[in-house]
Parts: structure tokens; C-alpha cells; sequence
């Protein structure tokens, strides 16, 4: 089993140092729009860049409905210090990611060459998902791979909906490239849970979520083993004030997900 996944927590931006700051720090997924109008977020995880973590650039889809231009992202990239960013997807159509990443990695490379390019998995059946892995995996642009959580249950057990699946056919077929990074976003429906599987491939390097922030934003506490219930949660950026009584839990939440992952870092007591 793998030493660790590295976890990086998504909260709203007033709540950074009590919830997302790291000791060692890691890795941070951040989103380009907020890194571009909020100045108090952008300069926390320039810190972050500052004391070691590897900062890697959301697109801006999952928030907006659409991913932010080449040069806003790259913008977005260098205000942080960030060494990846995540390139333009579409939730469940592969051939419209691979058009919409082509894309991107061409008008980014036009504009840049210092950031590694992330390409996230997306497909409709599993014929179109191992197309558009084969696509990604042999380019000449993307340095790393994520690959979506799974949201709703799938007894067939396909490669395009259950990211365990996934990633196991990855390994028992040879497929995993070792030039390549390869993440997962996201926790999906079950949670903190699958990462103790998903430990076992050495070569996942990172999961991101916000699910033991918006879970113990509502007082639903993560049971180290299970069983992992998730009612319907808002948006992070809706999320609005946490009530202070709440605080204790949501680290207890965090602690929960990095065990699982097996990762050692934890929340700092006070920020340098």
C-alpha cells in the first residue's frame, strides 16, 4: 500500500488557515476565478507556494460552467506559483474534452511552457473512456491525469463511472505511464472511504474535496469506517458562515480523510 495520498481540503476563502492550511505543506487545488479577484486568496497559497506546496490551477468549469481563457489561467497560474494547471473538461463527453484540452494546451503552449498540464477523464461508455485516456496518456502536452469521482452507483462496475474500477484496470493492463502524475478530484459517494483501496496503486499522488468541510459545516460527522452517508450539500461557495461550535468537527472530518489516505500532514496550530 502506498505511503500516502496527498489530500488537499476545498473551503471558502475566509476559512484558509483554520481549514486548508498544511504542515508539511503539500498540495492545493485552487480555483483560477478566485485566484484572480480575491486578493486575500491568492496571497494565502502564494504562502503555500512560498513554504513548498505544489499548487495546481482549477479551470473553472465545475464552478462556472465553463473553464477560464489560456490567458487568465496562466495569469491565475504565476499569481500563486503554481506548477500545473488543469486543462478545460466536459462532465461525461470524451470527445469534447479532448477537443476542449487540445485546445487549451495548444493556446496555453502558445502563451507559456513553465506549467505541467493536467487532462481529466471524462466519457459517456468505455469504449470513449479508454479512447480518451489513450488519447491523453500518449500526448505530447499532458503531464499528468485526473480522474473524476464517481457520483452514483454502478453495479456494472464500468470503467467510465467507478473510478476503483478505473484505476484498477490501469494497473493490471500496464497502463499506467510513468512520466505521468495521476490524481483523483474529488470525493465521490463513497467518500473518505475508497481512498484506503486506492492507496494501494503507488502512483496516485493527490485527491482534493470539500466534503469534511461542507459535512461538518452541517454537523455530519466522517466515520473513520464507515458508513459513509453524504445528504445533499451546497456548493462551497455557497456554503456562507460557519458556525464556530462547527470547527472541531470539520478537522475531525479532515483527519478522517487524511488517515484514510494514509497522508501525515496535518493543520498547523499557528501560521508562520
Amino acid at each position: 500500500m502506498a505511503e500516502s495520498i496527498e489530500v488537499s481540503v476545498i473551503a471558502p476563502p475566509a476559512y484558509l488557515d483554520l481549514f486548508v492550511a498544511q504542515e508539511p505543506a503539500r498540495i492545493h487545488h485552487v480555483a483560477a476565478q478566485q485566484v484572480l479577484t480575491d486578493p486575500a486568496y491568492r496571497a494565502f497559497f502564494r504562502r503555500e507556494a512560498g513554504r513548498g506546496a505544489e499548487i495546481v490551477v482549477d479551470n473553472g468549469v465545475f464552478d462556472l460552467g465553463h473553464a477560464l481563457p489560456a490567458a487568465d489561467l496562466i495569469a491565475a497560474a504565476r499569481a500563486v506559483g503554481a506548477r500545473e494547471i488543469i486543462l478545460p473538461d466536459v462532465m461525461g463527453d470524451g470527445p469534447a474534452t479532448i477537443a476542449a484540452s487540445d485546445r487549451a494546451a495548444r493556446e496555453i503552449g502558445d502563451l507559456s511552457d513553465d506549467v505541467r498540464l493536467c487532462a481529466v477523464i471524462h466519457a459517456a461508455d468505455d469504449h470513449e473512456w479508454l479512447r480518451c485516456y489513450d488519447h491523453f496518456a500518449s500526448s505530447d502536452y499532458a503531464g499528468s491525469i485526473a480522474l473524476p469521482a464517481s457520483r452514483r452507483p454502478d453495479p456494472a462496475q464500468q470503467l467510465c463511472r467507478t473510478r476503483w474500477a478505473a484505476t484498477r484496470h490501469l494497473e493490471e493492463h500496464g497502463m499506467v505511464e510513468d512520466r505521468l502524475v495521476y490524481r483523483l478530484l474529488g470525493l465521490g459517494r463513497t467518500g473518505h472511504l475508497e481512498l484506503a483501496g486506492q492507496r494501494k496503486h503507488r502512483w496516485i499522488a493527490s485527491v482534493d474535496g470539500a466534503a469534511p468541510v461542507l459535512l461538518g459545516a452541517m454537523g455530519v460527522a466522517m466515520l473513520p469506517g464507515g458508513p459513509y452517508n453524504k445528504p445533499s450539500t451546497p456548493r462551497i461557495e455557497h456554503l456562507g458562515p460557519i458556525p464556530e461550535h462547527r470547527f472541531d468537527l470539520i478537522r475531525r472530518n479532515i483527519q478522517v480523510v487524511r488517515d484514510a489516505a494514509g497522508s501525515s500532514v496535518r493543520i498547523p496550530e499557528v501560521r508562520s
